[in-house]
């Protein structure tokens, strides 16, 4: 697991740390989501969240170890899609809750089995993957990522709701080994999608969109600096995708930081 940052995104980190918080202090925060928000990947997970892993090193975690709002919780799962947070997260919202972040999307048009997919099959059932994944992301997850956020706001009606993105795995125009640079086009156009169709998403729900994509470029799989995701891990395949404890701390939880004010 990478942990080292770069001299630049460390002085990055630093001062984004050191922003005043803006009321923060009184908000009531509550995290939902899926294994990113949960903090796969990136070690320290507690004992109370058994196999949902949510890791001290995640950015819920770590905005309440920085900016310490009034109270905290996360109930993100790893593994969670739309209906699980709905059936299983939205009830740790209230009337009092001010600030709510939610990532979640990814397992609805099946990020895991397509990651899959295409690092045991060909090119061209890779692409097909990510194509039929593409093609359900754009019928089925508007109104998916809707029901969500229709829960969310009649829970908390008055509280900050951040939706937080997924990052692109990779970076082109390297040498790479592993999947072909057609496969890694491909999954990023995938990714890009989910990213586009969850910002829109959250601006018609009047909810703020936490872009991550742009903060993790030079830190992708297959760029030159120091890795923020995980590439594949047979020895422990979960982690595979996921951000680092680095990807967590240099870029979820600033841009998420920023983003919730």
């Amino acid at each position: 697991m990478t942990l080292a940052l770069s001299a630049a995104t460390s002085l990055a980190a630093v001062f984004a740390l050191a922003t005043p918080a803006l009321a923060a202090p009184t908000d009531q925060y509550v995290a939902l989501g899926d294994s990113y928000a949960s903090g796969v990947g990136a070690g320290s997970y507690t004992t109370e969240s058994g196999s949902c892993q949510r890791s001290t090193n995640a950015y819920p975690a770590l905005y309440n170890a920085y900016v310490q709002p009034a109270s905290y919780r996360s109930v993100a799962c790893s593994g969670a899609r739309t209906t699980d947070v709905i059936n299983s997260q939205l009830g740790a919202l209230s009337s009092a809750t001010t600030l709510v972040s939610v990532t979640v999307g990814g397992n609805d048009v099946g990020f895991s089995n397509i990651m899959t997919t295409c690092v045991l099959y060909s090119e061209s059932q890779c692409v097909a993957a990510v194509q039929a994944a593409e093609d359900k992301a754009r019928a089925q997850l508007p109104g998916l990522l809707a029901n969500v956020y229709n829960g969310i706001r009649g829970r908390s009606p008055s509280a900050r709701v951040v939706v937080v993105g997924y990052p692109v795995f990779y970076q082109l125009g390297t040498l790479c080994v592993g999947l072909s640079a057609t496969s890694r086009a491909k999954i990023n156009e995938g990714i890009n999608l989910v990213d586009d169709i969850t910002r829109t998403a959250a601006g018609n729900a009047g909810f703020r969109f936490a872009d991550v994509r742009s903060i993790f470029v030079g830190h992708q799989l297959c760029s030159y600096g120091d890795k923020w995701l995980h590439a594949l891990n047979y020895t422990n395949i979960g982690i595979s995708y996921h951000p680092t404890a680095a990807g967590q701390s240099g870029g979820y939880y600033p841009v998420f930081r920023n983003t919730a004010g």
